[in-house]
């Protein structure tokens, strides 16, 4: 699907560009390595600033109880949950 790997390639953007991980660049990082612990070793700090950095690229909204490990496992998963967050950002809601 080519607008997921475009998906998932600008999140890893975000996460290399927001982060400032020296020495790493996006094509390092692959769809399912893990952004915390062994993985990337990210830490609260960066989820915070990746939550940023998506809403304001995405115009979405994350709340903070889905800032978690099953959204924020790997950059396959965190670009599923912004892929749907755009899906229901432009699908009208039945009011």
């Amino acid at each position: 699907m080519p607008e997921q790997d475009a998906l998932r390639a600008n999140v890893k953007r975000l996460i290399v560009e927001c982060l400032n991980l020296e020495g790493m660049t996006p094509e390092r990082i692959g769809d399912d390595d893990r952004l915390f612990g062994e993985g990337l070793g990210l830490d609260s700090v960066d989820a915070l600033e990746l939550v940023v950095a998506l809403e304001k690229e995405y115009g979405i909204a994350v709340a903070s109880h889905e800032v978690g490990r099953e959204v924020f496992t790997s950059v396959a998963t965190l670009a599923a949950f912004v892929e749907k967050r755009l899906e229901e950002k432009s699908t009208p809601s039945a009011d």
